[in-house]
């Protein structure tokens, strides 16, 4: 029987601090992951991690910062955690072994980004995340903690009080289903991006744990505010980090002209990324564009800082747009990139639901609001991590014994079994793509409420053609063709409860823009949108936004 104290489901940077925390308290922990963990994509973050740690700077700046990018629907109380927190967070990152960059003094050296006051974000070159994934790696190897690399999770159990007990899970390497029982279950398991196409998310970033969170009967939160970010190549949607706009890269249109200025005067091309986004946009749709694009331009920065500083964004440029940034600009466009939606939770990582805890890009602690700013997201893992960790681990010590019905592994070998001998049907590749560029066209950067219900009717019809997906491989080793079809059922159950929670604020704010309410209304709409599962689709609620300090007030950049 496998059975744990605590278990972290995504070994992420969330997941990674989650468990290193919950180790840390004496419990049993173990860690589960689709891929083998240093292959997560917190390895795809670039930019850096934002801290307010020098003289000059502060906590309140970071916060406040935070707050006004987020368009005021972020939660003040956990953007206050996270910005208090930050400054540590970073000092044990270092301690780790994270060998973030240092300015001339040897101190470390940060970076601008977008939406910031302050020059706030250390980095290690362009590759921020993979260099913080692998040390924290190196930190659970320490620890010893069991490891269930490459399982896929296909249900959260429930004892019979309704207390979430752990899982049941598959093993990829050999197909096998597992019950793996556990007092408390933290979720980490990144986005979801891959329910839109292109996106800059690696193809396993499929919201599998809010799906399962969502149908076990965990509230999703604010799931409207889908990020696009202003620098991905058009043919396949691929980052080119805000760290190159922080270095003092420009965006040009088809004339030659930084038309930034007329978005955002003061900031330019470090306005908050949903500015910069609806600008590009703008820009594109009026025929500024060039081949729906707009052109960016790295080249007054010099060869040496870009190998130093960019060499990823340079690599990328070239491997995928045949553009050698040293030379001339690269055409970019708006691509999506994150959700700030996701599981709610409170400031510690707990869900609605008894056991089960939630942190990263899954969870909604809500820190983001409409938009989160660039270097935010990594902090947020580590952060909100640790305290999902260490409130999970305090959780079990009052848990007694585990006990979970056997039905719920039996229940789910009929359901992949039945899955297995349908006959030859759909195509789970070919609704995937469906499904991926309907939500681009009609869930993007602008949306109105006739393309939002061609796009609802469209998953409904997707929804209805799942059930007709077959699995072409009927073996049972690593058969990826059996894992997509289980995915795509995550996903399409996410972009349902996008597009109605879309569909439900009539209103724009931060980077939900409907062009048919194009203001921002904070009479009717400072509030959160929360969705529960049904059987007949997401029911929509409100919640309230929590203000400490920073009332409202016109966001300009």
């Amino acid at each position: 029987m496998l059975q744990h104290d605590v278990l972290v489901v995504g070994a992420g940077l969330a997941g990674m601090r989650a468990a290193l925390e919950a180790k840390k308290q004496g419990v049993d922990v173990a860690i589960m992951s689709k891929v083998y963990p240093v292959r997560s994509h917190s390895n795809a973050a670039q930019g850096g991690i934002n801290a307010a740690l020098s003289e000059d700077d502060s906590w309140e700046s970071h916060a406040f910062d935070t707050v006004k990018g987020s368009d005021y629907l972020g939660d003040q109380d956990a953007i206050e955690i996270l910005a208090k927190e930050a400054p540590q967070a970073i000092i044990e990152l270092e301690n780790f072994g994270v060998t973030f960059n240092r300015d001339e003094r040897g101190r470390l050296g940060s970076r601008n980004f977008g939406g910031a006051s302050h020059a706030r974000t250390y980095f290690v070159g362009d590759f921020t995340g993979q260099a913080i994934l692998h040390v924290m790696f190196e930190q659970l190897l320490r620890t010893g903690l069991t490891s269930y690399d490459e399982w896929f999770v296909t249900q959260l159990v429930k004892d019979d009080s309704g207390a979430i007990r752990g899982v049941v899970a598959m093993d990829i390497r050999t197909g096998q289903l597992h019950l793996v029982k556990a007092k408390a279950v933290v979720l980490a398991t990144g986005g979801m991006g891959r329910v839109y196409e292109p996106s800059t998310n690696a193809l396993i970033c499929t919201g599998d744990g809010m799906a399962l969170a969502y149908r076990a009967g965990a509230l999703l939160m604010d799931m409207e505010m889908v990020q696009f970010h202003p620098t991905t190549l058009k043919a396949n949607g691929a980052l080119l980090s805000e760290a190159a706009r922080g270095e003092g890269a420009y965006l040009l249109n088809k004339d030659g002209e930084r038309f930034m200025f007329k978005y955002a005067p003061n900031k330019l091309e470090l306005a908050s990324r949903d500015v910069v986004s609806r600008a590009e946009q703008i820009e594109i749709n009026e025929g500024r564009g060039v081949d729906g694009c707009v052109l960016f331009d790295l080249r007054h920065l010099g060869a040496e800082k870009i190998m130093e500083r960019l060499p990823q964004i340079r690599e990328l440029a070239l491997e995928f747009a045949g553009v050698d940034i040293i030379h001339e600009p690269v055409p970019v466009r708006p691509g999506m990139h994150y959700i700030m939606g996701g599981i709610k939770t409170d400031v510690w990582g707990k869900t609605n639901l008894d056991g089960l805890f939630a942190a990263g890009e899954c969870a909604c602690v809500n820190v983001h609001g409409g938009n989160r700013l660039g270097a935010n997201s990594l902090l947020e893992t580590v952060v909100f991590g640790k305290r999902a960790g260490a409130a999970a681990a305090e959780y079990v010590k009052s848990v007694g014994d585990v006990r979970v019905s056997e039905a719920w592994l039996r229940d789910e070998e009929a359901r992949i079994e039945g899955l297995l001998k349908r006959p030859e049907g759909e195509k789970a590749a070919a609704l995937r793509l469906e499904m991926g560029q309907t939500m681009t066209r009609n869930v993007g950067v602008f949306r109105t409420g006739e393309q939002l219900l061609e796009a609802q009717a469209k998953i409904q019809e997707l929804k209805q053609r799942y059930q007709r997906v077959s699995v072409g491989d009927k073996g049972r080793i690593f058969n990826t063709n059996l894992q997509f079809v289980l995915e795509l059922e995550n996903m399409l159950d996410l972009a349902e409860v996008v597009v109605a929670s879309a569909l439900f604020r009539t209103e724009s704010r931060g980077a939900h823009t409907r062009l048919d309410y194009p203001n921002r209304d904070d009479a009717n709409w400072l509030k959160h949108t929360v969705a529960t599962y049904t059987a007949a689709g997401p029911k929509l609620d409100t919640r309230p936004v929590t203000i400490t300090r920073w009332e409202p007030q016109e966001r300009k950049y």
